[in-house]
């Protein structure tokens, strides 16, 4: 006699878990061996202090696990780094925690921090692991609109959206996808409203040095009161262009970093080994030069490809930081922005993300997001095919 079951059946969230919309188009272009400005791979080259060491420290022997919160030497570093660049002063020894890139430092952040049934609060258009970190977590996110092209905030609606279950308040400057960099009159206004109604901010400042036209960036962390409420997230996967790496790190009050690190520890154990001590020599060694020849090489290729578009007749929002832009797609035949990408791709070989992966309730239709982080010789290729379609 056969017995019926159902307990073998997926979680409540798993079915409306889909496929990133970056990876689904990664995967297409792979396929047709187009030009990826999908994804924000960064396939620039590695600086020569950080690949050296790397290899140095595998035939070191430094490929065990580190200790939780990371090699000393790579937090000394980035503690050293926020107090000269950010100005967050964070003991390395119990504020800082090595993460295996920003997203898990954001993942772990939430797992500490909120509870299910929590609200959040993310600016639109969003990063999609901002809002599925927290939608797997059980955590609801709430979501303001910012108005395009320059991505004004509307703080009637931010204080709208702030409920009795509110715990915190997520920040991503510079931008994925539009680049937008918060000023510090911004970041005041959010600040009086997370300290008036009490919550976290929670900020991935991932694309710190891709300033253009004279941006710049100021972490929350440091505004009067926001040391105690804030988790600054960053890492070196863009700023080194070792997105494969996995060299992230946040920091964060020491009220709130153990249990950060507790989770980080249960999800991921540590960043790689080799990559950390890699990462600790390039913050260490590379001069300050070496960030400012980095906002001018990427504003020089931002200019390139956004006059491609706009002489594609794909008007783009000119990006202040970051390296992506938002275009318009609307001229590219297609029902919505996912038919619009693959409608492009397979025109051009070129593959952008559709603009509704960054937006919710299916704004976002009649945009495509591309990714500027390319190789010259990449970046001019896909130039011409845009502009020739």
């Amino acid at each position: 006699m056969s017995v019926a079951f159902d307990r073998l059946r997926l979680s409540e969230i798993s079915p409306g878990m889909v496929q990133s919309e970056i990876r689904a188009m990664t995967m297409e272009c792979d396929r047709i061996g187009g030009i990826n400005l999908a994804q924000g791979v960064c396939d620039t080259g590695v600086p020569s202090p950080v690949m050296t060491r790397a290899i140095d420290a595998i035939s070191e022997g430094y490929n065990i696990y580190t200790r939780l919160d990371g090699i000393a030497p790579l937090r000394l570093a980035v503690s050293e780094k926020l107090a000269r660049y950010n100005g967050i002063d964070a003991d390395p020894d119990s504020e800082i925690l090595v993460t295996s890139g920003a997203t898990a430092g954001f993942c772990a952040a939430c797992m500490a921090l909120f509870n299910p049934g929590d609200e959040v609060i993310l600016f639109e258009p969003f990063y999609g692991y901002h809002l599925n970190t927290l939608r797997a977590l059980r955590v609801n996110a709430a979501v303001v609109p910012m108005a395009p092209p320059h991505w004004a905030i509307d703080f009637d609606a931010l204080r709208d959206a702030i409920t009795p279950r509110t715990r915190g308040i997520v920040i991503n400057s510079p931008s994925n996808p539009c680049g937008k960099v918060f000023t510090r009159a911004e970041l005041e206004a959010i600040a009086a409203l997370a300290g008036e109604h009490d919550l976290f901010v929670i900020t991935d400042e991932i694309y710190e040095y891709f300033l253009f036209d004279g941006a710049e960036h100021i972490s929350p962390a440091t505004l009067p009161g926001m040391a105690e409420r804030t988790v600054t997230i960053s890492g070196l996967s863009k700023t080194f262009s070792i997105t494969g790496w996995r060299i992230g790190y946040l920091a964060a009050d020491r009220r709130w970093l153990g249990a950060i690190a507790y989770f980080h520890d249960l999800v991921y154990v540590c960043a790689p080994s080799p990559f950390q001590h890699a990462s600790a020599a390039g913050l260490m060694q590379l001069p300050t030069s070496f960030y400012e020849a980095l906002a001018t090489e990427y504003q020089a290729k931002r200019d390139r490809l956004c006059t491609a578009l706009a002489d594609a007749g794909m008007t783009p929002s000119i990006p202040p930081g970051a390296y992506y832009v938002l275009a318009d797609a609307s001229a590219i035949p297609g029902t919505n922005a996912r038919e619009r990408a693959r409608t492009l791709l397979r025109q051009t070989g070129v593959a952008a993300v559709a603009g509704t992966a960054f937006f919710a309730e299916n704004r976002g239709d009649n945009l495509l997001r591309f990714c500027f982080a390319k190789r010259d010789e990449d970046l001019e290729r896909a130039c011409h095919a845009l502009r020739t379609r």
